[in-house]
């Protein structure tokens, strides 16, 4: 309890320190000490954190689905919008030198010539002074009204003037990692909401017989319906699934982030999934976050198929799923052998199995192709590094031993509905046999 304790204080001490760096860049540094801009954006950087926290909380905890929909879109855009002001900020700070120094070179404006302002402060026809005889008369009277200024206790007005050099370079750098973070944003979130693309993969298999050449799964993962993304989402994917016309349909874990409570009308657009040999559900580890059990029932009403631990002999293939590994916690975790251990190892097998750590069991028990998802490509650059780490594959087609992995950056995305680096799709597997 402690350890977990000490670890919370310093998330929240780096958090902190982050956001008052960001602060410091984007407000303090850019605006007027009393000045209504830096009061505004203070209340901002205070209040941003706080929905994001509350986002998270109220998903977490199961509050009212309203007040969740209402604090999830600036909680979680505000949580992608703070990596990209980061990366942006940093950038800058190696080239805010080189602005100074580049503004520093630049030469003072010239002073105007005394000549020529005498030049032109002297009525048109009237005769030229030389150059070198003193302006008695101007300095009389510059000294007294000097003295008359002094007399009345004023003060002269002074000339107005620009921002200086240091607040104009943190102003162009500010504004500069304001927009590409809020365009980055942007443009991810838009290609999240406007649905996924489909990609088409080809994958041989040595035992798949010749009749079952061009066979095609249409592998869907993390769909994640919830707060955010919704029953408009969820209709995009299936039409996006139906077009396809594959004879298979997987939907392979992360279905949603929520209750069926909340969640049953936005996952009812699958019902109108249609493929010739049907469309097969496993559980990912956000499904053990929502009720799995209601989950399972629910896509089964929804005329989906669980394979909770179970295999289906189709004509030309064996089709086996198993739970993902978060079920474990509730007595309901992967079952390899359960699956697959009683098979015909002459037919060739395709696992649906949610997290690609899952590999390692498939290769153990002779399956011929795993089709998983979890991993989101990284979702958002540069989290793929992290994501990559703690996966034997992030995202496409490789091979362990004799088992391929297919791994889905999936449909939709968790927290921040915003992609970057890893767009979704839906990926239509067409089995090949080397014996075509």
């Amino acid at each position: 309890m402690v350890i977990v304790s000490l670890v919370v204080v310093l998330v929240l001490a780096v958090f902190g320190a982050l956001h008052w760096y960001l602060w410091r860049r984007l407000v303090r540094d850019t605006t007027a000490r009393s000045g209504v801009s830096r009061r505004v954006g203070t209340v901002a950087f205070v209040a941003a954190p706080l929905l994001m926290f509350a986002a998270i909380a109220a998903e977490q905890t199961g509050a009212p689905f309203l007040l969740q929909q209402v604090l999830a879109w600036p909680g979680f855009l505000w949580m992608a919008l703070t990596i990209y002001l980061l990366l942006a900020l940093l950038v800058g700070e190696a080239v805010r030198p080189l602005l100074r120094r580049a503004l520093d070179r630049r030469p003072a404006p010239a002073a105007e010539p005394a000549d020529v302002r005498e030049a032109a402060s002297v009525p048109a026809g009237a005769p030229a002074r030389d150059a070198e005889q003193p302006n008695e008369t101007s300095t009389s009277t510059s000294t007294s009204t000097s003295a008359a200024v002094a007399e009345a206790g004023a003060e002269p007005t002074p000339v107005a003037a620009g921002p200086s050099r240091r607040l104009f370079v943190s102003r162009v750098v500010g504004g500069a990692a304001a927009v590409a973070a809020v365009g980055t944003v942007g443009y991810g979130t838009y290609g999240v909401l406007n649905g996924p693309k489909v990609k088409r993969v080809t994958v041989p298999l040595a035992k798949l017989p010749r009749s079952a050449h061009g066979y095609r799964i249409a592998v869907v993962s993390d769909i994640h319906l919830g707060p955010v993304l919704g029953r408009g989402f969820a209709q995009k994917v299936v039409d996006t699934i139906n077009s396809t016309q594959p004879d298979l349909i997987a939907v392979v874990g992360d279905l949603v982030d929520g209750s069926v409570k909340d969640l049953g009308p936005a996952a009812a657009p699958l019902a109108q999934l249609t493929a010739r040999h049907g469309s097969f559900f496993v559980t990912g580890n956000h499904e053990y976050f929502s009720g799995a059990e209601e989950w399972v029932e629910r896509v089964r009403e929804l005329g989906l198929r669980p394979l909770e631990n179970a295999r289906t002999e189709l004509a030309h293939f064996d089709l086996a799923g198993v739970n993902d590994v978060a079920g474990e916690d509730e007595g309901q975790g992967p079952d390899f052998a359960k699956a697959l251990g009683d098979r015909d190892r002459s037919r060739t097998c395709v696992l649906l199995a949610h997290q690609p750590v899952q590999i390692h069991d498939a290769v153990d028990h002779g399956v011929d192709l795993q089709l998983s998802g979890h991993t989101h490509g990284g979702q958002l650059w540069p989290g793929n590094f992290i994501a990559d780490l703690a996966n034997p594959t992030l995202a496409g087609l490789e091979r362990y031993g004799d088992t391929q992995l297919y791994v889905s950056r999936g449909a939709g995305a968790w927290g921040p509905p915003t992609r970057v680096g890893a767009p979704s799709d839906i990926t239509v597997v067409e089995l090949a046999s080397k014996q075509a």
